[in-house]
């Protein structure tokens, strides 16, 4: 008896992915289903003329002929055969034999019917909801694959090193939290239990995504009328002042913005205090705005 042959040994090939491929293959996904609901519309509105008229019956009948023929040339080139390839031809084939056999009988019957009608509306919602060629179309040919999604979650090497940065990036920054992919820096102490700091997008030239007070006053334990979410004076979307609390009155930055930037200096903000000049012989303080 001879022994049978020695089981040959598998190779597993990685294809590498191809970002211009995948594109083009999703450019070509939204071409062929805008095709499908223009072919849907233009049949709908071939066989509600055919109900008074078939003036038009010869070219919608052709035209559907056509537009089917050719599609399921492009289905069926270079896939093996089989019941998976059979299904797929008919789902492919249903919406222009049944629009045909509805044209057809149209010209039967005589002046418009309620029947013809009551047909013409299960086509178009039918052929316009459950899209059988693209169901038959994907049963050989899967879908592209979706537009990857970049991950905008700050890096670690990018978060302040303050304890409060450092709560935000994994509380509040983190995927699903109330402002992802943005950092805290910029944080200053205002009064015993008030604070500033600046939000800023993880990803630089976009805007800081819109947070919500309510759900940060839920998860910080703080009265919504103490949070307050505002533009940076001179910066753009990227940057927005989270303030928290009441800063006392002897701030600086507060007197400043309060009392002598809406009068005497508009659109100036104090951005740095400094207690002390080298080479005075009194101690005095520079203000830097």
């Amino acid at each position: 008896m001879t022994p049978p042959p020695p089981a040959l040994p598998t190779v597993d090939v990685t294809i590498p992915a191809w970002p211009a491929v995948d594109r083009a293959r999703r450019r070509l996904d939204v071409v062929r289903s805008c095709t499908g609901r223009v072919a849907t519309v233009a049949g709908g509105a071939a066989a509600a003329l055919g109900m008074f008229t078939g003036a038009a019956t010869g070219a919608s009948l052709l035209g559907t002929a056509a537009l089917t023929l050719a599609g399921l040339a492009t289905l069926r080139l270079w896939k093996p055969d089989g019941h998976q390839k059979a299904t797929a031809t008919a789902l492919y084939l249903a919406p222009g034999t049944s629009l045909t056999a509805l044209l057809l009988a149209e010209q039967i019957a005589a002046g418009p019917h309620w029947g013809e009608a009551l047909a013409l509306t299960v086509w178009t919602a039918g052929t316009w909801v459950l899209r059988p060629a693209r169901v038959g179309r994907r049963l050989l040919c899967p879908p592209p694959p979706p537009v990857p999604v970049v991950d905008v979650a700050p890096v670690d090497d990018l978060v302040d090193a303050h304890p409060v940065a450092r709560w935000w990036a994994q509380h509040v920054a983190i995927g699903g939290g109330i402002a992802p992919g943005t950092l805290l820096e910029g944080i200053q102490r205002t009064g015993e239990s008030s604070m500033r700091a600046v939000i800023r997008s993880a990803a630089p030239g976009r805007p800081v995504p819109d947070v919500s007070i309510r759900n940060l006053s839920a998860l910080m334990d703080i009265p919504e009328d103490a949070i307050s979410i505002g533009p940076v004076p001179g910066r753009g979307a990227g940057v927005r002042r989270l303030t928290i609390g009441r800063p006392e009155e002897g701030d600086p930055a507060t007197v400043w913005a309060q009392r002598i930037a809406p009068g005497a200096m508009p659109g100036t903000v104090l951005t740095g205090v400094r207690i002390g000049r080298p080479g005075a012989t009194t101690t005095s303080k520079e203000s830097t705005v």
